[in-house]
C-alpha cells in the first residue's frame, strides 16, 4: 500500500508546512479503504488508468495533441491514490506559479518583448534578402 499508512482511514501529512492544501493520502471511499483487498485492487485500477493516460500523453509529445496536458492529467489521476504523485503535483504547481510570477515581472516582460522584436526584425531581413535575390520562387525550384 502506498498511501503513507498501513491503517485504513488514515492519511499521511506532508512536512513542508503548506497551509490550505489537502492532506496527503488515498481519496478512495471509506468502504473501499476499510477492506484491504478491495483497496489494493482499487489502487491497481487507478494505477492502470493513470498509466494509460500518461502513456497517451507521452505518445502525443511528438505527435499532434496536448501531450503535457494529458501527462499532467494522468498524474492527477494517480494523485487521487498515491502520495508520491500528490507530492509531484504539489511541486509542479508551486514551480508553475513561481514561473508565472517571474513572467509577469515588468522587467522580464520588457526584455521578452525586446527580444521578440529583434528576432522578428532579423527574420524579416532574411526573408527580404531572399525575395530580393530569388523572387517568390520556392527554394527547391531555384536553378543557379
Amino acid at each position: 500500500m502506498n498511501t503513507g499508512s498501513d491503517e485504513p482511514g488514515e492519511v499521511a501529512m506532508a512536512d513542508d508546512g503548506a497551509k490550505g492544501e489537502r492532506a496527503l493520502g488515498s481519496r478512495a471511499p471509506e468502504f473501499i479503504k476499510a477492506r484491504r483487498a478491495l483497496h489494493l485492487s482499487w489502487q491497481v485500477g487507478v494505477f492502470i488508468v493513470g498509466l494509460a493516460v500518461v502513456v497517451a500523453g507521452v505518445i502525443m509529445l511528438p505527435l499532434p495533441g496536448p501531450g503535457w496536458l494529458v501527462i499532467f492529467g494522468g498524474m492527477a489521476i494517480w494523485a487521487t491514490e498515491f502520495v508520491w504523485a500528490q507530492l509531484v503535483l504539489r511541486w509542479t504547481k508551486r514551480k508553475v506559479t513561481e514561473a508565472t510570477q517571474r513572467a509577469l515581472d515588468p522587467k522580464v516582460r520588457r526584455r521578452n518583448i525586446i527580444l521578440t522584436t529583434v528576432g522578428l526584425v532579423i527574420i524579416a531581413a532574411l526573408v527580404g534578402v531572399y525575395v530580393w535575390k530569388f523572387g517568390l520562387e520556392m527554394p527547391w525550384n531555384i536553378k543557379e
